[in-house]
C-alpha cells in the first residue's frame, strides 16, 4: 500500500540510486575517449554498463523509496551527455556529420534559455513530456546502432540504416519536443498571478 510520504521528493543525496548515477557520470569521460580512440566495441560495453545502472537506480529509487530531487536531475543529464558524447565522439571521427551535433545540442540549448526564462517569471522546470522521452529514446537507441556497425563491420548491413532512422527521427522530435515546450512556457508565463 503507498501513501502519501512515499511520493515525497527527498532532498538525500546519499542514496544508491544517486551513487548509481554518479557512476553513470563518471563513466562519460571513459565512453567519449572510448569512442574517439575508435575502440567502439568497449564503448559499447561501457554504454551497457552505464544502461544497466540506469534500470538500477530507477528501480532502487522507486522500490525503496529513495526518489530525490538530485537524482531527478542526474539522471536526465547523463542521459544527455552520453548523447552527446556519442555524437561528439563520432563526429570527430567524421562517421555522423556536425549539423547534427548542432541540431541535438542547439535544441538543449534552446531549452536552457526557456529554462532561464521560466526562471525570471517565479517558476521551476516544465514537467518533461512524453514526446521529449521518445526523442532522447529514439536518440540513445541510434547512436549505439551506428556504433555497432563501426565495431562489428559484419553487422553494419543492417545497423547503420537502423541507426541512421533512429537518429534523424529522434533529432526530429528533440525539436517538436522542444517547440512544445515553448509554447507551454509561453503558456504557463501569461498566467494571471494570484
Amino acid at each position: 500500500m503507498t501513501g502519501p510520504a512515499q511520493n515525497e521528493l527527498s532532498s538525500r543525496v546519499l542514496t544508491v540510486p544517486n551513487l548509481l548515477s554518479f557512476l553513470r557520470l563518471a563513466l562519460v569521460p571513459v565512453f567519449l575517449w572510448l569512442i574517439i580512440d575508435g575502440a567502439d566495441a568497449w564503448a559499447l560495453l561501457v554504454l551497457a554498463v552505464s544502461s544497466l545502472t540506469d534500470f538500477l537506480d530507477g528501480w532502487i529509487a522507486r522500490r525503496f523509496n529513495q526518489i530525490t530531487r538530485l537524482g531527478q536531475l542526474l539522471d536526465p543529464a547523463a542521459d544527455r551527455l552520453y548523447i552527446f558524447a556519442a555524437l561528439i565522439g563520432l563526429a570527430w571521427r567524421e562517421l555522423v556529420p556536425w549539423w547534427i551535433v548542432l541540431v541535438v545540442v542547439g535544441r538543449d540549448v534552446f531549452l536552457l534559455g526557456l529554462g532561464v526564462v521560466l526562471a525570471n517569471h517565479g517558476f521551476g522546470p516544465l514537467p518533461v513530456h512524453q514526446l521529449g522521452k521518445v526523442a532522447t529514446f529514439c536518440l540513445f537507441y541510434a547512436l549505439p546502432m551506428i556504433m555497432l556497425g563501426q565495431a562489428f563491420p559484419e553487422l553494419a548491413w543492417w545497423s547503420q540504416p537502423v541507426g541512421w532512422a533512429f537518429g534523424l527521427w529522434g533529432a526530429y522530435l528533440y525539436w517538436w519536443a522542444g517547440i512544445i515546450y515553448a509554447v507551454e512556457t509561453v503558456r504557463v508565463i501569461r498566467l494571471p498571478r494570484v
